[in-house]
């Protein structure tokens, strides 16, 4: 069996750079693209006011509250909050003061309720690794970082709050609904 040989036409030197160059570009523009929101949290870093913690977390105190005790990890936390994607994209926001049990959030936004005082106005900045991590959740995709403005009107701790509805759903067995209230007249059928 013979092989013919077919000299092959050298590629001019100018193709080659502009193929290393386009490669090059696509990159670089990846870089960038993978970086984005890791961009924006830095940018957030350098505005006046904010401050970074060491785990990634990022906030600014927009009101300083009352002062006095923070939440802890056994307390639920009475907020108004709302919740953005990086990109301004809101995702969540309470319709009413929304109780949180500090144990059941996300891990970051924990950390930031933990720093308020009640009355406190604040607006922290989640990376993906202290938010979902590379999890999608409802509207939010995977890797997000997430931008938080949450107010703390009060706080309690867990066993109170638990306390509390089981003495209600108590209350709530007795005819009339509270100790020393007239029951109710039957409703007509």
């Amino acid at each position: 069996m013979s092989v013919t040989a077919v000299p092959l036409r050298p590629v001019r030197r100018s193709y080659l750079v502009w193929i290393w160059v386009a490669v090059a570009a696509a990159i670089v523009i990846a870089a960038l693209l993978a970086r984005q929101g890791d961009a924006a949290l830095v940018r957030e870093a350098r505005g006046p006011g904010v401050v970074t913690t060491a785990s990634g977390l990022q906030y600014k105190v927009i009101e300083p509250g009352q002062g006095g005790p923070h939440p802890t990890a056994s307390d639920v936390a009475l907020i108004n909050y709302t919740g953005r994607l990086i990109d301004g994209t809101v995702f969540d926001k309470s319709q009413q003061p929304s109780p949180m049990p500090l144990s059941s959030v996300l891990p970051g936004f924990a950390e930031a309720l933990k720093l308020m005082p009640k009355g406190a106005k604040y607006r922290f900045w989640l990376p993906a690794k202290i938010g979902y991590g590379d999890r999608a959740a409802g509207a939010i995709p995977p890797n997000s970082e997430l931008v938080f403005d949450v107010e703390l009107i009060d706080f309690i701790p867990e066993a109170v709050l638990r306390q509390m509805q089981a003495q209600q759903s108590m209350m709530g067995g007795m005819p009339g609904g509270a100790p020393g209230a007239v029951p109710s007249a039957p409703s007509p059928r």
